[in-house]
């Protein structure tokens, strides 16, 4: 005589916590690709990827460490390298003759105006079409890189507590300072490419 209920064990990628299956079919659901955007501590990345039967295909793809080859000297994990990325991303796409998608963030966090959404807003000024509101989108001066810019000039006065924050820049002579100049030269290198 039975004396337990039998359990059906989760999908072993759910078990871990690493797929969310509910979320993974209301994307699916739409019929479009996905923009699946995924952050690390000193690097986020982007790809376009299309559901196939056999496995989903990964159509275009892009790191912000990417950016190197650019000319982007900075943090590749900030809120102006995510924008570059995404500018650089739906470049990508858009050749491969794709035009609309839908965000995927897996399990992060959304949070308003960060570099998810960087990366978001990078996608859109380039054209890709990707059903989203308009509040969740950061402003122009952290996209640009302003807050840093500023941030650096103020900490100029302190000059240990400049080396200690920018010890990296200083390390390979890059001068804070001018991160938004430099954002701009990149931004219209990509969208000019």
């Amino acid at each position: 005589m039975k004396t337990h209920k039998t359990r059906a064990a989760a999908y072993r990628r759910k078990r871990e916590g690493k797929t969310d299956y509910r979320k993974r079919l209301r994307l699916l659901l739409s019929g479009k690709p996905r923009l699946v955007i995924r952050r690390s501590l000193r690097d986020i990345s982007a790809q376009v990827i299309e559901y196939s039967e056999k496995g989903d295909r990964i159509v275009v793809s892009a790191k912000s460490s990417d950016l190197k080859e650019q000319g982007w000297d900075f943090n590749y994990a900030n809120t102006p390298s995510a924008y570059l990325l995404g500018l650089l991303i739906a470049k990508k796409a858009k050749d491969k003759g794709i035009k609309e998608a839908i965000l995927d963030i897996g399990l992060q966090k959304s949070i308003p105006n960060s570099r998810l959404y960087a990366v978001l807003k990078g996608a859109i000024d380039v054209g890709l079409i990707v059903p989203h509101s308009d509040t969740i989108l950061p402003d122009e001066n952290r996209i640009s890189g302003k807050h840093i810019e500023d941030y650096s000039k103020k900490l100029k006065e302190d000059p240990e507590a400049f080396n200690k924050k920018f010890n990296r820049y200083l390390k390979n002579n890059i001068d804070p300072t001018n991160i938004t100049k430099k954002f701009n030269e990149i931004k219209n290198k990509i969208i000019g490419a």
